[in-house]
């Protein structure tokens, strides 16, 4: 059953369509790649050697090729709903990757589809991995079930959101001219976390980080999400 309550108002195929545009003009989000080198680094404190690893909304690859360089035995299929996206992670393999598929390993794999429930097979991976997509969920309970049914027992599921502190500011500013909605809603982690113990998950870890950026002007911070596939 879906809750309302976390039920996106996102244009789903708007959002693809600027996902798209971000990798035609070869845009990247600086904070999604920050949050990721961050995820990266906590790997050195978790002994787990995944097989098959599923990194549910890849976008332009970045951090499949931080999973390669950690667990270059694992097989990797990255997913995601934009297509151009996925195109510029293909195009962007590294040259050790190439040499390896020359002498019989494994590529990653690159699969359009749905990050959640409806495209991942039960206990297809014993490692999930996603970086900031379940941001743009349409329903984050289905798909944090979807990741839960997706693992093998004893897999690891590791993945990063926005809060809802994201962007106040321009909340705020917004808040002053009418009261609309112009700010994606983002899901807090406690309910996130009730999510987790509700879909099976053992003993989640959840905590939070806050990251400041500044900008010289308003107009500067809007180009910079649009830049990025966010606006």
């Amino acid at each position: 059953m879906t809750d309302a309550k976390f039920v996106d108002w996102v244009d789903h195929a708007a959002l693809v369509r600027a996902f798209d545009r971000a990798a035609a003009r070869g845009a990247e989000s600086f904070i999604a790649r920050e949050i990721e080198r961050r995820m990266a680094e906590r790997l050195d404190y978790i002994r787990h050697a995944p097989t098959r690893i599923i990194d549910a909304g890849c976008g332009t690859g970045e951090g499949v090729a931080a999973l390669r360089s950690r667990y270059p035995q694992a097989e990797i299929v990255a997913l995601d709903t934009s297509g151009g996206a996925l195109g510029r992670a293909r195009g962007s393999r590294s040259l050790g990757t190439r040499l390896r598929a020359l002498v019989g390993r494994a590529e990653p794999s690159y699969v359009r589809a749905d990050f959640s429930a409806a495209a991942l097979r039960p206990g297809a991976c014993d490692m999930l991995w996603s970086n900031v997509a379940l941001a743009w969920s349409p329903d984050v309970p289905a798909t944090i079930r979807g990741w839960g049914a997706a693992l093998a027992p004893g897999g690891l599921a590791r993945f990063s959101t926005f809060g809802p502190d994201t962007l106040r500011e321009l909340a705020a500013a917004f808040a002053d001219c009418d009261a609309a909605p112009h700010v994606h809603p983002f899901t807090d982690m406690h309910d996130i976390g009730d999510m987790l113990v509700a879909a099976g998950f053992g003993e989640p870890v959840i905590d939070m980080e806050v990251i400041t950026l500044t900008y010289d002007s308003p107009e500067a911070l809007i180009a910079e999400l649009r830049a990025a596939g966010y606006a």
